[in-house]
């Protein structure tokens, strides 16, 4: 995928979700995978034309893994000359030494999400964005489902009444395949991620269920998306109408 297609689709969630207001100050959310890094230059691509007049930032959570280098994504946030600030926790010690947790991932991102929002507030941010793109939010939809009972996935704008905080998701039309072109195309420096249950988790096991529905079922993937923007569900803002 090349920038253009991906400032294509930035623009369009942006302007169907009402994501940016004038002289908005926007935190990016950067774990080191390959979705935070694109949903950085998408933000930085789009800040160069869009008509609304916007500042940028990054924070990143450290979780306290050993070896987890962020040193290439500094150096690319000053080649794009945006402030970069790194939060440094104790989470992974907390999780995995202390609590021993077997399940994980749900406190992990609980706490994760309070340290960013923090470090957001304190920066002087109204809003920050995450990189969840199109195949997260079917993903997340079919975990609801299957394991919650109710419809449901992430909204593309929801505000944080306690922080006084608005959360967006500028990337929710790019496939998870186009993320991976793109990360190649112009070589991201993705950090991995040192945690050890990742890829065997919950999440994993949909993605796989995605894969093997649409597999058996040509375009039954892009139907649970269209079904999940029309689906009304609660906390959803309506998409704008386009001029």
């Amino acid at each position: 995928m090349k920038l253009q297609k991906l400032l294509s689709y930035t623009r369009r969630a942006v302007e169907d979700y009402g994501m940016i207001e004038e002289g908005d100050h926007i935190a990016v959310g950067i774990s080191g995978g390959k979705d935070s890094l694109t949903l950085l230059y998408a933000l930085h691509g789009l800040k160069r034309f869009y008509p609304k007049n916007f500042e940028l930032s990054a924070v990143t959570v450290d979780l306290g893994y050993e070896k987890f280098n962020l040193e290439p994504i500094e150096a690319l946030c000053r080649e794009l000359e945006i402030p970069y600030r790194i939060v440094r926790s104790d989470i992974a010690h907390i999780l995995f030494d202390l609590r021993k947790e077997a399940n994980p991932c749900s406190l992990c991102a609980k706490m994760r999400k309070g340290a960013l929002n923090n470090a957001v507030k304190e920066m002087g941010c109204n809003k920050v964005a995450y990189a969840h793109h199109k195949d997260d939010i079917i993903e997340t939809m079919l975990l609801s489902l299957i394991f919650e009972g109710r419809f449901y996935s992430f909204s593309p704008k929801t505000y944080l009444d306690r922080m006084e905080l608005t959360v967006i998701r500028p990337i929710m039309y790019v496939d998870e395949m186009d993320v991976i072109g793109f990360q190649h195309k112009y070589d991201l420096p993705v950090v991995k991620s040192r945690c050890p249950v990742d890829g065997h988790t919950k999440r994993a096991y949909v993605k796989e269920l995605v894969k093997q529905l649409n597999l058996e079922n040509p375009g039954a993937r892009e139907r649970m998306f269209t079904a999940i923007l029309n689906g009304e569900i609660a906390g959803w803002p309506e998409r704008m109408m386009r001029k």
